[in-house]
């Protein structure tokens, strides 16, 4: 099984910057791609940022320029930089792994999730 346990969430100032982690443990035999979601009150689960493990980013209109992803491929860790948080920018950050844990069987991992709040 994979886990993945985020940290870094928090309350922070609008115009502030908050740097969030996930560590990946577990019986992880490949990872294509590791990422962040996030999912405001009333609103359905969007896609935040990616990274595939020949590090192509991939970041939502929303926060470009704004956040940055990167990964510790040695450390099976993902970290997202967000500067200039907006008061929209709240919701619960959930960390993705795009990856094998079960020989020939690839799917989707999540974490619990990680709540950032950004007072306006």
């Amino acid at each position: 099984q994979v886990q993945l346990v985020e940290s870094g969430g928090g309350l922070v100032q609008a115009g502030g910057s908050r740097r969030l982690s996930c560590a990946a443990s577990g019986r992880i035999f490949s990872i294509y791609r590791m990422g962040w979601y996030r999912q405001a009150p009333g609103k359905q689960r969007e896609l935040v940022a990616t990274i595939t493990s020949g590090d192509i980013t991939n970041y939502a209109d929303s926060v470009k320029g704004r956040f940055t992803i990167s990964r510790d491929s040695a450390k099976n860790t993902v970290y997202l930089q967000m500067n200039s948080l907006k008061f929209e920018d709240t919701a619960v950050y959930y960390c993705n792994l795009d990856g094998i844990s079960v020989p020939g069987v690839r799917r989707d991992y999540w974490g619990q999730g990680t709540q950032v709040t950004v007072s306006s």
